[in-house]
């Protein structure tokens, strides 16, 4: 088989929903699992081996600064400290691609948001990093 220069994926046509809503300046979107291993030593082996004890999920999502994204969303949760039930969605889709790929995330935890940055002529954006309990493939390229 041979690649196909035009098979891949222009993340152009990627889009993210933020419990619902489209959010239609979004930049970048990055969803990772981390796994979690701890050395295991054996009897009579000099090697170390590993056992999975579970994972850890985090991400961030960047907008282009045309609303309050993360004030709009977290300034009252903050003061209040009754912080919001989140659930991301991401959708990576291309119309010349073999397919589409689409995952949600949840329980949804902010670990920072911006309250104000200015920088004199540069376009503004806006980076909201988080972490994340659950998560599930919706869609995958085969």
């Amino acid at each position: 088989m041979t690649l196909k220069a035009q098979k891949v994926i222009n993340g152009t046509h990627g889009a993210a929903w933020v419990n619902g809503e489209k959010w239609i300046d979004l930049e970048s979107v990055e969803l990772k699992v981390t796994l979690e291993y701890e050395d295991v030593h054996v009897a009579e082996n000099t090697g170390t081996q590993r056992k999975f004890m579970g994972w850890v999920g985090e991400g961030s999502i960047n907008t282009k600064k045309v609303y309050s994204r993360g004030s709009n969303l977290l300034a009252k949760a903050v003061k209040s400290g009754k912080m919001p039930e989140v659930t991301i969605t991401t959708k990576l889709a291309d119309p010349d691609a073999y397919g589409t790929e689409r995952t949600t995330v949840s329980d949804v935890t902010f670990d920072e948001f911006m309250l104000t940055k200015i920088e004199q002529r540069t376009l503004m954006t806006e980076e909201l990093p988080f972490k994340f309990g659950d998560f599930d493939i919706l869609e995958a390229i085969k």
